[in-house]
């Protein structure tokens, strides 16, 4: 369907959608509703929101209402859901199913959006495959007339999973599940401190009662030293292993321990591992001084990350879309994410999965459970396992496999550098590689490769990287600086050292010189070695991938900001922020931040900015604030990528919109600069970086035993890894150098966001551009 199609409306009136959240609250469950409102009106539909989930269904009344535009304001940034949520035994009933379907009938709603877990969906899906006999039955018993039922004989579901659990089959996030996981790591962060400082133990209960994702990925990001999750229980002889390999950190000098227990953990065979339990052990048996900690529902709370905001607009969007495109025969769908993709997939069948995966554990198959959770589940349970346990010799490799790898970071700093580092570091040890760390990029090499005592290059230990999990910057040190500053140097460094392979963490700048050392093999045969660059940069702006390491600590430390001045400016009511985002000449910071806090405007480097556009939205906001009927939650945010113009800067764009409020509405600009950088790397961030890092030195290690000029010969042995639509793979560098690098402009050719610009416009009701300007 064409952008601006109108749909076909029901006869004599306009489509109706309704919305309801159900089943247990999720973060980001509020920018659903937003997205699934202000889309439906965008295509000329109504909207109604069903209040108290299936309660509001059944009950009708007052609980199901009419909501306009400006109705749900400032969702986006709310935790929880503003249209309730309640468990109704009612809907489980035919009776309950029979008055929800008279409700909607008599409301003019023939679809529904419904954002919850695998239960509410299930229930959702059921309500679809009952309507035609519903609506029968609703006319014998002289409830409604035929004529009212007729132009509803087809109920169109769609679903979006709310779940802080990410227990869904078949996709790769849930609405919620991030931010619940940044909650977890904030505590496992905290309680670092106080286990280090008096050498403790700490056990940390999380949620997932059949689902391990929270206990796995806050185990990733942490540096658990063990992991308890349902889905593949520890060996028979756990209590001796746990101890020993709790034991084994000890004695390399670690002064803390960290346990995660899954609240729905269990040995194989299936009896349940408390908190209480494996305290014990550590007391007794490893004679540690342990603690548990139960974050319970604080998991729960709070406000959304910026990709749970990002992830419900996007879903709620495509939700509208599933809609309107539904044939009586489409099965319902489910809306889903993989890796960076959007799809849509068979409600049924996802959830058909989903209820396996108990039914496996159930029947301790827990291979089968592992196989039924996505790829990216098993790889991160992996990642996890060769990084954490210290000293694991069924991984090592033979003497003749192994190598000296060399790991710099290049370009600005950015969250989730330390952490790659740390996996490459304890890869490289599991495997029986020598980790090189060359600190301070290729100026550090060249000029201080041969200082004494210490030089910049130096072996890692694992306990010089075992800490480093969850610290933002770089602790070997980053530099912009380029090899061609003196490849003379750097080829001799590589010789004196026996640098065998080169993990490159960065930017652009660390793709430009992984790009330099490709060409010098012509010259120098000691870069005739593998390389991988992992891009790490706020700005994501590296050609080959579609996310960056860091790029989402940056965008959570920006929306945090940008929270901050519209709340100012809504207590002020009508005031504009016109806020400076980082990004160089890539305006996706700017773009995906403006989703996320749902900003009135984004200027980004890609479209520029002209005086016509300015004064658009001048208009626009003129418009907006004429509107403002004293409602709440009335400031707007502006966002201006710091390379958007040489002519308009944010003073100058804030100037104009104060002078042309002329005292109706004022403006403030604001320069958050390199607060962006963030301080702790996000969740997402940090597991990323683990995955993308353990993948990195897989790859390197594949070309082990090989001859310098095979190695020359062989186009993947300088690759980029990265994410394409829904897969992560290794790009040849020398591909995508020739194709796919605006070298000028320091961005990808073809940048993958650029279609969410148009979602950020319609969902603020920004009037759209013409095509001639």
């Amino acid at each position: 369907m064409a952008p601006n199609e109108t749909p076909a409306a029901l006869p004599g009136k306009k489509r109706r959608i309704g919305v309801m959240t159900s089943g247990g609250d999720a973060p980001g469950m509020n920018g659903s509703v937003r997205a699934v409102v202000r889309m439906a009106l965008h295509y000329g539909c109504e909207a109604y929101a069903i209040y108290e989930g299936y309660d509001g269904l059944v009950k009708g009344g007052s609980l199901i209402k009419q909501v306009g535009w400006e109705d749900v304001r400032g969702f986006l940034s709310e935790g929880g859901t503003l249209i309730g949520t309640a468990r109704c035994m009612e809907f489980m009933e035919r009776a309950g199913r029979l008055l929800a379907a008279k409700h909607m009938i008599e409301t003019g709603m023939d679809a529904l959006v419904i954002c919850g877990g695998d239960g509410s969906l299930t229930g959702a899906d059921k309500f679809r495959a009952e309507w035609p006999g519903l609506l029968k039955e609703l006319v014998e018993k002289s409830e409604l007339t035929q004529e009212q039922v007729a132009p509803f004989t087809h109920l169109n579901i769609v679903g979006l999973v709310g779940s802080i659990d990410n227990d869904l089959s078949m996709t790769d996030a849930t609405i919620g599940c991030y931010s619940s996981l940044a909650r977890i790591c904030e505590a496992v962060d905290s309680v670092d401190t106080t286990a280090t400082s008096h050498q403790r133990a700490f056990v940390i209960e999380v949620m997932g009662r059949h689902c391990g994702w929270l206990a796995l990925m806050a185990g990733v990001s942490t540096g658990a030293d063990f992991v308890f999750i349902p889905e593949i229980p520890p060996p028979e002889n756990w209590e001796d292993q746990m101890c020993k390999i709790i034991k084994k950190h000890r004695d390399m000098g670690k002064r803390k321990t960290i346990v995660i227990v899954a609240e729905g953990a269990h040995d194989r065979n299936l009896h349940k591992i408390t908190p209480q339990h494996v305290k014990d052990l550590l007391s007794n048996k490893a004679k540690l001084d342990t603690r548990i900690t139960t974050l319970g529902h604080v998991q729960r709370g709070g406000t959304p990350c910026a990709y749970d905001r990002m992830l419900a607009t996007l879903q709620g969007v495509e939700a509208v879309k599933a809609v309107l495109e539904a044939t009586p025969e489409t099965p319902s769908p489910v809306i889903c994410m993989i890796e960076n993709k959007i799809v849509r997939r068979p409600l049924l069948e996802a959830v058909a999965q989903t209820k396996e995966v108990a039914t496996a554990i159930h029947a301790k198959d827990f291979d089968r459970a592992m196989a039924l959770r996505d790829a990216e589940f098993a790889e991160y349970w992996q990642a996890y396992q060769i990084t954490t346990a210290a000293d694991q010799p069924n991984l090592m490799l033979p003497q003749e496999k192994r190598m000296r790898i060399g790991i710099i970071h290049v370009g600005a700093p950015a969250g989730g550098m330390n952490a790659a580092t740390r996996a490459a570091v304890a890869y490289c040890l599991a495997r029986g590689h020598t980790p090189i760390a060359l600190h301070n990029g290729f100026p550090g090499l060249i000029r201080h490769h041969s200082d004494e005592p210490t030089g910049a290059v130096r072996e890692i230990s694992w306990l010089d990287a075992e800490g480093w999990a969850s610290k933002g910057g770089s602790e070997i040190g980053t530099n912009r600086g380029l090899p061609s500053e003196d490849l003379e140097t750097v080829s001799m460094v590589f010789t004196k050292y026996n640098i065998q392979a080169l993990f490159v963490v960065g930017g652009f700048e660390a793709f430009t010189a992984v790009s330099e050392l490709r060409k010098g093999r012509e010259h120098y045969k000691s870069f005739k070695i593998p390389m991988v660059i992992l891009p790490a940069t706020i700005s994501n702006n590296v050609p080959g991938t579609e996310y960056s390491i860091g790029s989402d600590t940056c965008l959570n430390a920006l929306i945090q900001y940008c929270d901050a001045c519209r709340q100012s400016a809504s207590a002020s009511r009508r005031r504009v922020f016109v806020i400076e985002t980082q990004g160089g000449e890539s305006g996706y910071i700017a773009t995906v931040a403006g989703l996320s806090i749902g900003a009135l405007a984004v200027y980004t480097p890609e479209d520029g900015i002209s005086l016509k556009m300015l004064d658009r939205d001048i208009d626009h906001l003129r418009d907006v604030f004429l509107k403002d009927k004293g409602q709440n939650r009335a400031g707007k945010i502006i966002l201006v990528n710091e390379k958007a113009s040489k002519t308009y800067s944010v003073q100058i764009i804030a100037d104009m919109i104060a002078e042309a409020g002329k005292g109706k509405f004022e403006s403030r600009h604001g320069v958050p600069g390199h607060f962006q950088q963030g301080t702790t790397p996000s969740p997402m961030d940090r597991v990323r970086a683990v995955r993308f890092g353990v993948k990195s030195l897989q790859h390197l290690e594949s070309y082990a035993g090989k001859s310098r000029d095979e190695i020359d010969d062989d186009a993947m042995s300088a690759v980029v890894i990265g994410i394409k639509g829904a897969k992560v793979l290794f790009s040849p560098m020398e591909t995508v150098e020739k194709k796919e690098t605006d070298w000028k402009l320091r961005r990808p050719k073809n940048e993958f966001w650029m279609g969410l610009k148009d979602i950020v416009d319609t969902l603020s009701g920004r009037p759209k551009r013409p095509l001639k300007e």
